[in-house]
């Protein structure tokens, strides 16, 4: 049995994965799972005709439990072999399938800047990117009712410190965070701090030297599959669709709120 990745495109994590491993042309079997339906979330409405996702296998959540038994995307399956947790499938990917050395370069001082990276990525550009979807997009589906502008706010000035961090710190003047090639640090930051945009928060409007940046990496993975990776979150708003249990929002809308706290 060959290489079985369990990926949701709408997750950052997962479309770090998607996007290095078609670009460096790594056979695999897409499974899609959905978590926004026909899982925690509920189910969508019956839909009409429109594009299709990719795809090269069942969307089924109880299969992804099968394999990562934190039942949690992203998971990779190899054989007998699973994995969970992006960062280790991203090195286990480039290792076994002997990536170009950009991605995770054998010198050990450029390797220790995307390590680097990495680590403050986590306290940071994830702690902060993804709260503008729950945000705008996902506690107000759940409680029926818009955050205070206040929050998105406060979320957004984190961000904007973080990105002036990100900027100063790893960008520099140079091309990609570790120099003129792109590595895991660029595939990871762009993911995540795509999440915004896709909620209508701009954040490369007025940072020229980021969204110049931003281009010269859709350029490296290619722009069609930067673009087919995030088509789901730059339709995000489409999740207002689904119907969603009472029972269940009554559950979960109080903990989501907490989430932002």
């Amino acid at each position: 049995m060959g290489l079985e990745l369990y990926l949701d495109l709408l997750s950052q994590p997962c479309r770090s994965i998607y996007i290095f491993a078609r670009s460096n042309n790594i056979p695999f079997e897409f499974k899609h799972v959905e978590l926004f339906k026909d899982s925690v979330l509920g189910k969508r409405p019956a839909a009409g005709s429109g594009a299709e996702q990719p795809r090269a296998g069942p969307s089924n959540s109880q299969g992804t439990g099968k394999v990562n038994l934190l039942k949690k995307v992203p998971a990779l399956k190899d054989g007998d072999f699973t994995l969970a947790e992006c960062t280790a499938i991203l090195l286990y990917l480039s290792r076994k399938y002997n990536t170009p050395d950009h991605w995770y370069p054998s010198d050990i001082q450029k390797r220790a800047r995307v390590d680097e990276y990495l680590s403050w990525h986590h306290a940071n550009i994830r702690a902060n990117a993804p709260k503008t979807m729950w945000i705008k997009v996902l506690i107000p589906l759940f409680t029926g009712q818009p955050l205070p502008s206040e929050k998105l706010q406060e979320v957004m000035e984190g961000l904007s410190t973080s990105l002036k961090q990100f900027e100063e710190r790893f960008l520099q003047d140079k091309a990609f965070i570790i120099g003129s090639e792109i590595s895991l640090a660029d595939l990871v930051a762009i993911v995540e701090l795509m999440q915004p945009v896709g909620v209508g928060c701009d954040i490369f409007e007025d940072r020229p030297r980021l969204l110049e940046w931003r281009r010269r990496v859709e350029d490296a993975v290619g722009k069609e599959l930067f673009f087919q990776a995030h088509e789901m979150i730059l339709n995000i708003k489409e999740l207002s669709n689904i119907q969603i249990d009472p029972q269940l929002k009554e559950q979960l809308a109080p903990v989501l709120m907490k989430m932002l706290k």
